[in-house]
């Protein structure tokens, strides 16, 4: 214990991060589960469900955003986990050692999403993208997922406050 002492910054933000990275890895597994399982998006291909604003479109990336570099899969597969692991290990102790809890949280964000995308990537071989969005007449061919989400608004949030 602390002795009644409050807990120190540092401490605080590892718990912070660490907390926010399995609850947003967590929220992206059960997207994912009830995309593909609940709803068996991979036979259905399509689901509307607020057109054209929102749609399930199944999408198995073996590449990097939008597709890049499809045609590399198993160097994009391991690539991809390793260095998602080691983003989410160095913003681990990285806002650990800043102690700011607005970067810790974007930090647990960000890695949740990517840890992810890397269990898609091990169990998989592939990322599970399903969401696609489309608007005022522009026909978005993309698709993305939860943790995609996750990925840019923790990146967003950790420039903004670094």
């Amino acid at each position: 214990g602390t002795g009644g002492r409050p807990a120190a910054p540092g401490t605080r933000a590892r718990w912070t991060i660490a907390l926010t990275t399995l609850i947003r890895f967590a929220v992206d597994r059960a997207s994912k589960w009830w995309v593909v399982e609940v709803l068996d998006l991979g036979h259905h291909l399509r689901i509307e469900v607020f057109p054209p604003y929102l749609t399930f479109v199944m999408a198995w990336n073996t590449g990097i955003n939008f597709g890049l570099f499809q045609g590399y899969p198993e160097t994009v597969r391991w690539g991809t986990v390793g260095v998602f692991c080691v983003i989410s290990v160095a913003l681990f102790w990285w806002t650990a050692r800043r102690g700011d809890r607005w970067l810790a949280l974007a930090g647990g964000v960000f890695a949740g999403g990517a840890l992810g995308n890397a269990y898609d990537r091990v169990v998989y071989g592939a990322v599970a993208d399903f969401l696609n969005m489309s608007c005022c007449g522009i026909d978005n061919p993309f698709a993305f997922n939860v943790a995609d989400v996750a990925i840019f608004a923790g990146a967003a949030v950790l420039a903004w406050r670094a």
